[in-house]
């Protein structure tokens, strides 16, 4: 006799876009979107920031090749990243960023080897999403770093977001 455990449909973290029920109520009922969440990869020393979705699987091109610890000193003399969650929303005066949350990466690729929480990765995304703004723990440079990256994507949008995110970043 088959063992029916293992034929019965396993529900994970599934990544859709729209609505995933299509207004009904069965399977697949409170699946994620992540439509409008973009993980933006801030290199410190460079000062640069880019648009990078492969993140979402935690296979961005800083990722990649990379076996990740939640001991720091395995990735001594790496080089320290910012994972940073944005997520726009619209209101009446148009598209804003709605939540933007950083978590801490270093990469050190000489050993390859990282330093990252992958739980706190997964709750900042999520917190992103709930339009919360988590940026007071980065250092002044990386905050004017995501500021100009912010305003140079969109201007319109980082004005009309909340006041809370350029004072946060300024």
């Amino acid at each position: 006799m088959a063992n029916n455990e293992n034929s019965k449909p396993k529900m994970g973290f599934t990544i859709i876009k729209n609505d995933p029920t299509d207004g009904h109520k069965g399977f697949g009922i409170g699946s994620l979107s992540l439509e409008n969440v973009s993980p933006v990869i801030l290199d410190v020393a460079e000062k640069t920031a880019v648009v990078d979705i492969g993140a979402m699987h935690a296979k961005s091109e800083v990722e990649r090749g990379i076996k990740f610890t939640v001991n720091r000193e395995d990735s001594e003399g790496g080089k320290d990243y910012w994972l940073v969650w944005v997520t726009i929303d619209h209101k009446e005066s148009g598209a804003y960023f709605a939540g933007v949350t950083a978590c801490e990466m270093v990469v050190n690729r000489e050993k390859r080897r990282g330093y990252k929480i992958l739980a706190d990765h997964v709750n900042r995304m999520d917190k992103s999403m709930k339009r919360k703004i988590i940026v007071d723990h980065m250092d002044a440079a990386s905050k004017k770093t995501l500021a100009d990256f912010l305003k140079g994507h969109d201007e319109a949008m980082w004005l009309n977001s909340d006041e809370q995110l350029r004072n946060d970043l300024a």
